[in-house]
């Protein structure tokens, strides 16, 4: 390797939630950090943007709840961060009716699935699955920022056998049309099993089942909270805490190659090349691959639409449900049990679901302090939606006419259950342009250089050891093939969604290398 021009203990490819995270526990550990940031703002995926010209709305644009960062994280680094619950966890029209999953009001929710199907049965059985999911999330979150355990250790852990069966062992369609009777209330359970990733019930590799994990045990409790002021309250903060700390912040410096002999390394980028005992990637594992010029993993597939509207009032319903509650949670379209079977048959076919099914959240209802001043005294709010079994296949050929017919059709699934169409209330820009915006596997590849616009940078693994390598990298779930150069991203193994944890197991990686 050529000398180069500086050199420092760490650098971090790549500014997102993860890599700040790192960049600030190794700072404040004394190590010397450079953070290289091929855009022009640090915070990846995690930011906030006025997304509407003339309007004065910060919206959390690509990723928008926070359920896996753990509370030590905030802690640890001293961050001005918080997140607020959401009391309504969710609600699902269907035809006169509609499940009500009210949080703080047993009663009530007991009511609406009396309503929807005509028995305390399946609320009954929702009870008993969501207080195992919950056994579960007290057990294995908190392992999450240690060490891997070996699968027998965890499963020593989890101490549950059914439990263990259920998420572990056999597909989770298995154990959804065991428990529950009816098909709005399946379909509920099953679509965390579905957030940007593209398979079924009965999948045999269980991938439903690894993301229905994590979507479930976040902060001990799987709740999805609110970010108070947007997703960029996070990275803003945790720059701030990575730079008080001594990290040096660089943008517009696009990596372009990593050349390592396992102790030493050259990372070369836009403005020139700086020398490393460690490197830490904020990337895909296949975007790895291509730094490194070694033979890439099998590519990554993402599998969602996102959109993000602002609203001049929230639409009506064609229940006489109040939409400061219907929204005020998980707001679920087309989700039925059938219907995410049959959109998903359709995709896989190749073709874009007839019916897409969605699920849309409401920011605004939770934190208002995203909006101008004007626009909150005027209710207005935020909608986000986010679709799918749209895998980013189908977006190959034309990706722009694809995305404009999956647009049209979710809206039209959306209106199918509002009193009114969903283009009536949407506010509109500086520029008299409806306040919409839509977002494919093919945009987040372009814009965020995810492979396939896949959001967990790959698919997710369960949260344990599956060798016997025994080195730091292994041991926290970081590893590559290279002993000084480490995952610290979503494609490290517990490293999917908004959680920092990517980050925190890299920088706990670093020093505890030798």
């Amino acid at each position: 390797m050529q000398p180069t021009r500086a050199s420092y203990d760490v650098v971090i490819v790549g500014g997102g939630h993860n890599g700040l995270v790192a960049a600030a526990y190794l700072a404040r550990a004394g190590r010397s950090v450079l953070v290289l940031e091929r855009r022009g703002h640090t915070g990846g995926a995690a930011v906030s943007e006025r997304v509407f010209a003339g309007v004065d709305a910060r919206l959390s644009r690509y990723s928008y709840l926070v359920s896996l960062l753990p509370r030590a994280i905030v802690r640890d680094l001293d961050l001005r961060f918080e997140t607020r619950r959401r009391r309504i966890s969710s609600y699902t029209p269907v035809g006169d009716t509609g499940l009500l999953i009210d949080s703080a009001d047993e009663y009530r929710t007991r009511a609406s699935f009396l309503r929807l199907t005509g028995s305390e049965a399946d609320h009954r059985a929702w009870e008993r699955f969501y207080g195992m999911t919950g056994r579960l999330a007290e057990r294995i979150f908190p392992t999450l920022t240690d060490p891997l355990p070996t699968r027998g250790e965890l499963q020593r852990l989890v101490d549950d056998s059914a439990a263990w069966e259920a998420i572990f062992e056999r597909p989770l369609g298995e154990t959804i049309e065991a428990r529950f009777a009816d098909d709005t209330v399946r379909g509920v359970v099953f679509t965390d099993a579905l957030i940007g990733t593209f398979t079924h019930a009965h999948d045999p590799t269980l991938l439903q089942n690894r993301c229905f994990l994590y979507h479930v045990i976040g902060g001990g409790t799987g709740d999805w909270d609110v970010p108070i002021g947007g997703m960029g309250a996070l990275t803003d903060a945790l720059a701030a805490a990575a730079r008080a700390a001594g990290a040096e912040l660089l943008t517009d410096r696009a990596v372009t190659a990593i050349e390592t002999d396992g102790s030493t390394a050259e990372v070369r980028h836009t403005g020139g090349a700086v020398g490393a005992r460690h490197v830490l990637v904020n990337a895909a594992p296949e975007e790895l691959a291509h730094l490194l010029g070694t033979t890439a993993p099998d590519r990554a597939e993402g599998s969602q639409l996102k959109i993000n509207m602002l609203l001049h009032r929230l639409p009506r319903l064609r229940e006489s449900v109040d939409p400061h509650d219907a929204f005020a949670g998980t707001f679920h379209v087309g989700e039925g049990y059938a219907q995410l079977e049959r959109a998903y048959r359709e995709a896989a076919d190749g073709n874009l679901p007839a019916a897409p099914p969605s699920e849309i959240y409401c920011h605004t209802l939770t934190d208002p302090s995203i909006l101008g001043e004007e626009l909150a005294q005027r209710g207005a709010h935020t909608l986000t939606l986010f679709g799918l079994h749209t895998p980013a296949r189908l977006f190959e050929t034309d990706a722009d006419t694809a995305k404009a017919s999956l647009v049209e059709s979710t809206l039209a699934q959306l209106d199918s259950v509002l009193a009114e169409p969903i283009r009536d209330c949407l506010a509109v820009d500086g520029d008299g342009r409806p306040c919409l915006e839509a977002k494919s596997p093919t945009d987040l590849e372009r814009e965020l250089g995810l492979p396939g616009g896949h959001i967990f940078h790959r698919d997710l693994a369960f949260p344990f050891r599956a060798d016997d390598a025994d080195d730091a990298g292994a041991r926290w779930g970081v590893g590559t093939a290279h002993r000084n150069v480490f995952l610290c991203g979503a494609g490290a193994v517990r490293g999917g969604g908004v959680s920092g944890i990517g980050g925190h197991n890299a920088a706990m990686a670093v020093l505890a290398a030798r």
